[in-house]
């Protein structure tokens, strides 16, 4: 347990760190709002592209071996990324290590399969709360991080490699003691099987319950990312300071704290999650309006609907978790859901920046975030029914 919680730690202040110094960073680098909105896509793009080879990995040399190659180009990318001076270096640093987070997002929901298989949604709820803590600290500390040695938002990132290395020695010790291989068979095989085996698992592309579960998962992914990359910024533009800022962004990490564990514990008692789904999306539009009307007239009520609304994250691993009938099942319907979900996801962030150039306002970008979450409304309540692969 001690090695989830480490990794789930670090599998956000690389994205969560960046949004409160946002505004120098594209003054020092010569940084563009569009070019901003493709930064806060790196994420997505990087695990629809590198999550995709995590099951292949994972047949291979073993999830937690995976896992620990993953950990180390995070802390790579976090480490380098503060030294350069140019854009595309800055791109490119950031894929690096948000590629390292790709495989681990993919395979950890295929550890707690393993190891836990009897506790999934309560151990989903586990690393969920710790991934929030650590997107909590990282957009609450790193202003006054970058404060304390001269305003450097180099420095308020660059501390954050420090913290991904300390995940790595538990991951080393796991490796050297796996556990059960995870079989994931092809389709062709499962075709080629014997009646008495049972039913063949579908093709994941062929399986609503999949596709309801990617659609899902990339539409919150679409309002966690914007979130993480616009929210502060629109805090500031609406007259409050860079650390008040960072600080109601971190109550939309925070909230995640004791309500990952609950959520996912909770799922997984149900039969189905249509109804948290609904519910969650209902808090997103609920903030998204409270932004529209008045962002600066009740910015904490904002940001703790908004914060409730990126709970829908512990509930779709959760769910993916729970329609995999075993771990051959949960690791390529992970990696389908999570690969498909954050292609789905990549243009948001994108619109939102150019959209916010264009019209030099959150208006029309709030509009549109709405109009995304109540397509995730939707999409959660198809997700969430009890219909297993």
């Amino acid at each position: 347990m001690t090695a989830l919680v480490l990794v789930a730690l670090n599998l956000r202040p690389a994205v969560t760190s960046l949004g409160p110094v946002l505004e120098e960073v594209r003054a020092d680098l010569g940084m563009s709002a569009g070019l901003a909105g493709l930064l806060t896509s790196v994420p997505a793009l990087c695990f629809a592209v590198v999550g995709v080879t995590a099951p292949a990995l994972a047949r291979r040399f073993g999830p937690d071996a995976v896992i620990l190659a993953g950990i180390t180009a995070l802390t790579a990318g976090l480490a380098i990324r503060p030294l350069i001076a140019g854009v595309p270096e800055f791109l490119a640093l950031s894929a690096v290590a948000l590629a390292g987070i790709a495989l681990v997002n993919v395979l950890l929901p295929v550890v707690v399969k393993q190891r836990f298989g009897t506790r999934v949604g309560a151990m989903t709820g586990v690393y969920s709360t710790a991934l929030n803590v650590g997107a909590t600290t990282a957009a609450a500390v790193t202003v006054p991080v970058a404060s304390v040695f001269g305003d450097s938002w180099r420095f308020g990132l660059g501390v954050w490699a420090v913290v991904a290395a300390l995940a790595l020695l538990p991951w080393v010790f796991l490796v050297r003691r796996p556990a059960a291989p995870v079989p994931t068979p092809t389709p062709d095989a499962e075709a080629d099987a014997p009646a008495e085996r049972g039913p063949a698992v579908k093709r994941m592309s062929a399986s609503t319950t999949a596709w309801a579960l990617a659609t899902y998962f990339g539409l919150q992914a679409t309002a966690a990312y914007v979130i993480m990359g616009w929210l502060p910024q629109m805090f500031r533009d609406a007259g409050l300071s860079a650390q008040t800022a960072g600080l109601l962004f971190a109550v939309t990490s925070l909230l995640g704290v004791p309500l990952s564990y609950g959520l996912g514990a909770l799922a997984g008692r149900l039969r189905s999650q249509s109804v948290l789904a609904v519910v969650l999306a209902v808090f997103g539009l609920a903030g998204y309006i409270g932004l529209f009307l008045a962002p600066a007239g009740a910015p904490w009520l904002w940001a703790v609907l908004l914060g409730l609304a990126n709970c829908a994250f512990p509930l779709a691993l959760t769910m993916i978790g729970l329609r995999g009938g075993d771990a051959g099942s949960v690791v390529r319907l992970s990696a389908f859901a999570q690969s498909a979900g954050y292609l789905l996801s990549i243009p948001g962030p994108v619109v939102v920046g150019v959209l916010y150039d264009h019209t030099g306002g959150w208006r029309t970008p709030l509009v549109f975030l709405a109009v995304l979450m109540s397509a995730q409304l939707v999409a959660g309540h198809v997700a969430g029914r009890d219909r297993p692969l």
